[in-house]
């Protein structure tokens, strides 16, 4: 049973099927400098996003195309018509962005709720941990309350945008999980 198992992986190569990968947070926590960061491997100017970004991102052997969705206004509203046949969901705080970090919560809780996220991996990012007032990793995760998601696979990682600091230890943890969903949602056809 095994064999045919990895004979199945083999023969679809998820590694080489682009997974859909969800970026969301508020406006001008750092989605699309950590998109372009994460294509490119270097510091790209970038403007507001109106509307998203779109990007097919390949990370060692990984595949996946990554949404970055804005956040401003009433967009994070709208994130759910995004959700649909995500396989991940990366989540981006401005961690020196304290004044908001329970309208940050609000959201992150609402899109955990959502019937077409059950059961995808977050990497929450908590960005700009180079700006000096920035809240600590714990204190993002406190805050954020993300013990609370028991059912779920979660990580935070300190992230700095600009340089790349914490990125890839973040994907490295959210390629793994990405993975092990890819290959478990076919278990059921050889049990």
């Amino acid at each position: 049973m095994g064999s045919a198992l990895s004979s199945f992986r083999s023969f679809f190569d998820f590694s080489q099927t682009p997974t859909k990968t969800l970026m969301i947070g508020l406006d001008a926590a750092g989605k699309t400098s950590i998109l372009y960061y994460l294509k490119l491997g270097e510091r790209v100017t970038t403007i507001p996003t109106i509307g998203f970004n779109v990007e097919t991102v390949t990370y060692y052997n990984f595949t996946m195309t990554i949404w970055d969705v804005c956040g401003g206004g009433v967009i994070p509203n709208l994130w759910r018509h995004y959700f649909e046949q995500s396989t991940g969901l990366i989540f981006v705080v401005d961690s020196n962005d304290a004044d908001r970090i329970s309208e940050v919560r609000d959201h992150l809780m609402r899109a955990m709720n959502e019937d077409d996220l059950r059961g995808v991996p977050l990497l929450v990012l908590a960005n700009k941990q180079d700006m000096p007032s920035s809240m600590t990793v714990a204190d993002v995760r406190d805050a954020l309350g993300l013990q609370t998601l028991r059912e779920r696979k979660w990580h935070i990682q300190g992230t700095n945008a600009l340089n790349g600091d914490g990125l890839e230890e973040g994907m490295d943890w959210f390629i793994t999980q990405l993975t092990n969903n890819n290959t478990s949602r076919w278990s059921w056809v050889f049990s």
